[in-house]
């Protein structure tokens, strides 16, 4: 089977929703960037998923951030995807980490960021304290407190794989939650293992197999880096050429690097006079 599917699946008897999302490669290629702690394995492979079933059940055209930071010895980590279901993340940390380290002792005091950029239209940025146990309850937190639509949320990540689940209220029907409720207690009768191990469809009978459920076609979720060395020029001409000539001096050159996929992009001098010539030229044209 794929590890790397989102699987969306309404209920013909009840107004609820809900995804299941299975990762593996998208998620090794994400940890292959840096040699990561399992705690942080296990941090990056939950934001993953989260990300994941956040974009299916918000329908957002264009991109979405889930960032966590805070003042513990994980000051940050987040995962960035899109409408396409295109993953990538980093995280950055101190001093060592427990395996089971859980969120509290990770984050310390600190707070969600849930940025969402339309292709067309305003961004908006949502926050919600960490200031439950797990990042599913946090998340659960966000969809109360911002969407006010009863959602249950459980993830998992062990370092080889990721996955999630993610149960909500059909919008319009929030006043109606016992259905919601009862169909609540069977989603969190899930194991990682039958997540990690089974087709979803396997899943969803196993939970559901006395309710109607109408499953869609699975979209494949990818890891997807967008950096480039077109991007990596652009963000070097907002830096005082004195200064860029100053490190070109002292080193040689320019190393541009990328804490997601860990791709380097280097500018020497002949580079970097390239790029405000042709920066001052597009000026003059325009």
């Amino acid at each position: 089977m794929s590890k790397d599917i989102l699987n969306r699946y309404l209920f013909d008897n009840a107004d609820v929703r809900g995804q299941v999302v299975q990762l593996e490669k998208s998620y090794q290629e994400v940890l292959s960037a840096h040699d990561y702690p399992m705690a942080i394995q296990t941090l990056l492979g939950e934001l993953m998923a989260a990300t994941s079933l956040l974009t299916a059940t918000l329908k957002l055209d264009g991109d979405i951030s889930v960032q966590v930071q805070g003042d513990g010895p994980v000051s940050l980590a987040v995962v960035n995807g899109n409408n396409l279901q295109q993953l990538r993340g980093v995280a950055r940390w101190n001093g060592e980490l427990a395996a089971d380290a859980n969120l509290a002792t990770l984050m310390g005091t600190g707070h969600m960021v849930i940025t969402l950029t339309p292709a067309n239209g305003e961004r908006y940025q949502g926050v919600v304290a960490l200031e439950r146990p797990t990042l599913a309850e946090c998340l659960e937190l966000y969809f109360d407190q911002s969407e006010q639509l009863p959602t249950a949320i459980r993830l998992f990540a062990n370092g080889k794989q990721a996955a999630g689940i993610l149960l909500q209220v059909l919008p319009g029907d929030s006043e109606n939650n016992q259905d919601f409720e009862h169909l609540e207690q069977l989603t969190n009768t899930v194991k990682a293992e039958e997540l990690f191990e089974l087709e979803a469809t396997e899943v969803l009978h196993r939970l559901y197999h006395q309710e109607e459920v109408r499953l869609f076609d699975p979209i494949d979720v990818t890891f997807r880096c967008t950096c480039s060395r077109e991007r990596s020029g652009q963000a070097l001409r907002t830096i005082p050429r004195e200064e860029l000539d100053t490190i070109l001096a002292e080193q040689g050159k320019i190393e541009m690097g990328c804490e997601f996929c860990n791709n380097n992009y280097s500018f020497d001098s002949i580079d970097i006079e390239a790029l405000f010539s042709n920066a001052l030229h597009s000026d003059v044209q325009q």
